[in-house]
């Protein structure tokens, strides 16, 4: 099978786009993890773009391990920056498995992405048990082993846990990252985020995400991070999100949803033979 396809990427945070629109072309969840291998194609995400007569396209999300997500905010905003390119527009609608998503093109692959609300209740995360979500009370080691607790639990598409911590360098996410993704307490998985608050609007993170492991960068990781600063009373509607390849711009409005603001790669060709 040969399949034309393209390579784009957000702050380092890289995917594999394959444009269905006009063909039909069908992976195996072993096809999907041969492409997503670093040995061969590799990327963190790969994303497939579905006709939609409502909207610009309709997005499907793959994570390195062949398994499906349900949001990638880096990845939407490449896909806006994708088919806006296409289209010379400056509003790109995206259906995802969250749902519609809004971006706004800001011209220098710069894009503005409407990620929605985040949600807190324990069953939207899901948890497999009724829990205070702003303070799972969850063991993680720091390097010298001394004991933390806390986790906040946000859904923004995708499960998320967010570690408040003094400082993120006494803290190996690859280590805590898996751990947390497979603890009991979270059916369907979730990302995990050890976040440091510099001030009320700035916020150092590393991240681990579900089915794909350690990333330069994420969307979602971000906008979570964003949120659950908020609601802890840690930040403030407007905060940076930096990753070790960059920052994201976070806002939350006055109706709470979330918008994600960052720059997009170049797009690239590329050709797949399976």
């Amino acid at each position: 099978m040969n399949i034309t396809a393209f390579k784009m990427d957000g702050l380092g945070n890289d995917f594999v786009i394959i444009d269905n629109r006009k063909n039909n072309i069908n992976l195996n969840q072993n096809q999907i993890i041969k492409i997503c291998d670093r040995k061969f194609i590799g990327c963190d995400q790969l994303i497939i773009i579905k006709k939609n007569n409502q909207t610009d396209g309709s997005l499907e999300f793959f994570n390195s391990d062949g398994s499906k997500t349900g949001a990638c905010g880096n990845g939407t905003r490449c896909v806006a920056e994708f088919l806006a390119r296409e289209n010379n527009k400056k509003k790109i609608i995206l259906t995802t498995p969250s749902g519609n998503l809004n971006s706004d093109i800001l011209g220098k692959k710069l894009i503005n992405t409407q990620i929605g609300k985040g949600k807190t209740e324990w069953h939207e995360i899901p948890l497999s048990k009724k829990m205070d979500t702003k303070n799972l009370k969850l063991k993680i080691l720091d390097i010298k082993n001394n004991i933390h607790f806390g986790g906040t639990a946000i859904n923004v598409g995708n499960p998320h846990v967010i570690f408040f911590v003094k400082n993120i360098e006494n803290f190996n996410i690859e280590q805590i990252g898996p751990k947390i993704e497979n603890d009991k307490l979270f059916p369907e998985k979730c990302n995990v985020t050890i976040a440091m608050v510099m001030n009320k609007n700035f916020i150092k993170v590393k991240v681990w995400e579900r089915g794909a492991g350690l990333t330069k960068a994420c969307g979602t990781a971000a906008c979570a991070t964003a949120f659950a600063g908020k609601i802890n009373g840690l930040t403030e509607n407007n905060s940076e999100i930096e990753f070790s390849t960059g920052r994201l711009s976070i806002s939350i409005d006055d109706h709470s949803n979330i918008h994600m603001k960052g720059p997009v790669s170049d797009i690239k060709e590329i050709k797949i033979n399976l």
